[in-house]
């Protein structure tokens, strides 16, 4: 097994949905989409933001733009217009998501 960084590999987007946040993650080729849908896993993600997102985590797949999608439920403290957080429209999760390492076969 090896570790490799997320970011090495995809770009990503983040954004709001209501109290919920989408994060995705585009890969760069086909290969890094193999990798992403491999071993991106919701439950990875939402580890990923222990004590951030405080619902499920839910993957959708876009293998025609070699992406997948993540909506983080009950994450922005209510949304952009009652929450208190710094960031209640999670513009900086695809940021905070892409410093995630990967542990992959080799």
């Amino acid at each position: 097994m090896k570790k490799i960084k997320l970011i090495d590999i995809a770009h990503g987007r983040s954004g709001d949905k209501g109290d919920a946040a989408n994060v995705g993650i585009i890969a760069y080729d086909d290969k890094g989409y193999q990798l992403i849908e491999k071993y991106l896993t919701a439950e990875k993600v939402k580890n990923h933001f222990e004590g951030i997102c405080l619902g499920k985590v839910e993957r959708f797949e876009l293998p025609n733009i070699r992406a997948l999608n993540f909506l983080l439920h009950n994450t922005l403290g209510g949304g952009g217009t009652v929450s208190l957080k710094h960031d209640a429209q999670g513009k900086t999760l695809a940021a905070a998501l892409l410093r995630m390492e990967l542990e992959i076969e080799e």
